[in-house]
């Protein structure tokens, strides 16, 4: 449903077009669209209101960042995308191997590449499809996103049928996504690509009334399916026929997925075990990881070893709540953040075990240590 604020935007939208309309200054313009997912970038900022956080940034529509449903034609969106590879000298023109690994409810992207070869042409699919990307880290193989928005799921209402884009800033899903992307070598020459999304979404503060007096940001569940959308349009960036990446990526999943179990040894010494060798453990480590609230640094496979940041949101001391602080164009919260060792050991050959340590390398038995295990626990359970 919408929420106030949006519906406060159709009424300004509707006064408007009236006026507008009235004047003559604004002609009819039919607008249809089967775009399933259709981000804007950034560009302006917006000033504080009950829909935006303070120091939101917005921008006008990129129309490049488009996917169309299975039903709709795709002859526009191929003609975009022939051209644009046309245009770039560094497109691959196929990868031998490349395809869509598996392992419960998680997808990836194997490719028969190195990773240093892999990156820009992964950097530069993010770029063209109007991303802005706040982490860019070549050494370390890892990539994040800015917030940005599904205009596509705006209704295509006749007020907005009627004018177009002209005035369509003043809608709002009051919904926002990012993603992260990490390059893992798995072995020579050969590269595995993670991406995870994670959702944010605007809810109401109620009075006593159950009057809508105020709204923040919390967070909502991670979207497999915006996942593997993008796993498939990267497949086509690196030379796939969309024919072929749509039907790797449509393979259903196994939802059998691996339970992994907190285990208490005192008042806050804990660690989780896992029934799976070195390598699942690893891959369902970093997935929980990109997926949570922690900032991968960096890592050392060998050793079992991601050195990461996490911001815990009671530090922050706001009373909006932390997804408030999120779409700032400040940094105040990585001043708040603090450094930990996530340890991935193997115990055999079908279990490990997964371990919390200071920046120090020092176990982390304190309540803060506890909850990140917890958090990493709900997450490979999911």
């Amino acid at each position: 449903m919408m929420n106030l604020m949006q519906s406060l935007r159709q009424y300004c939208v509707a006064l408007l077009i009236f006026s507008a309309i009235s004047f003559g200054l604004v002609g009819c313009k039919s607008v249809s669209s089967n775009d399933t997912v259709d981000y804007k970038t950034v560009g302006a900022v917006r000033g504080p209101n009950l829909s935006f956080p303070p120091d939101l940034i917005t921008a006008q529509a990129d129309r490049r960042y488009i996917v169309q449903d299975g039903t709709a034609t795709m002859s526009e969106y191929n003609a975009a995308v022939k051209k644009s590879v046309q245009t770039r000298k560094n497109v691959m023109t196929g990868i031998p191997g490349m395809r869509i690994a598996r392992d419960g409810e998680r997808r990836w992207l194997v490719v028969e590449k190195p990773a240093p070869e892999l990156y820009p042409q992964i950097k530069d699919f993010w770029q063209e499809n109007g991303f802005l990307l706040v982490i860019d880290s070549p050494s370390t193989g890892i990539m994040e996103t800015d917030w940005a928005e599904n205009r596509a799921k705006i209704a295509q209402d006749f007020i907005r049928s009627t004018i177009g884009r002209v005035l369509d800033s003043l809608y709002d899903t009051g919904e926002r996504d990012k993603y992260k992307i990490r390059l893992e070598v798995s072995k020579p020459g050969e590269t595995e690509i993670y991406i995870t999304h994670r959702g944010s979404i605007e809810k109401c503060v109620s009075d006593s009334t159950a009057t809508c007096i105020s709204t923040v940001w919390t967070a909502r569940p991670s979207d497999p399916e915006l996942e593997a959308v993008f796993l498939a349009r990267l497949m086509e960036r690196l030379g796939m026929t969309q024919e072929q990446a749509k039907a790797q990526v449509a393979v259903p999943l196994d939802r059998k997925t691996q339970k992994a179990k907190l285990v208490q040894e005192g008042v806050n010494t804990a660690h989780i075990e896992l029934a799976s060798g070195f390598d699942r453990a690893w891959r369902d480590t970093g997935l929980a990881l990109d997926r949570s609230n922690f900032t991968v640094e960096d890592r050392n496979r060998a050793n079992g070893i991601f050195y990461v940041r996490y911001v815990n949101p009671k530090d922050l001391g706001d009373t909006k709540g932390f997804f408030a602080n999120l779409f700032s164009s400040k940094d105040d919260s990585s001043l708040k953040a603090k450094k930990y060792l996530v340890i991935v050991k193997s115990t055999s050959d079908k279990s490990s075990s997964v371990y919390v340590q200071n920046a120090d390398g020092k176990p982390e038995n304190t309540p803060a240590g506890l909850q990140l295990l917890t958090l990493l626990t709900e997450q490979m359970s999911r």
